[in-house]
């Protein structure tokens, strides 16, 4: 697996995020490399779906609070990485 990244999907952006879009999606990118390194580093046997949840919270602890109040991740997406970290840690 190689680092996460994160893409915004430029038709479901209003004007300002769009403009934003380039920056936005290294800071998220960032927080999930962060996440997931975290996460892999405390795994102790959680299942998928805590796996997931945890991801997704270290994410937003990773964000500016007004970035973190906006974050809808990709689920589909959250769970393949969780996948692969409770996979490889089997």
């Amino acid at each position: 697996m190689g680092e996460p990244h994160v893409t915004l999907d430029p038709d479901s952006l209003n004007p300002v995020e769009e403009r934003l879009r380039g920056p936005l999606q290294e800071e998220l990118s960032s927080a999930l490399q962060v996440a997931t390194k975290r996460v892999e580093d405390r795994y102790a046997g959680e299942s998928v779906d805590e796996v997931c949840r945890m991801l997704e919270e270290e994410t937003r602890r990773g964000l500016h609070p007004d970035i973190a109040a906006g974050f809808q991740p990709d689920h589909t997406e959250l769970r393949r990485l969780a996948e692969v970290i409770v996979a490889r840690e089997r």
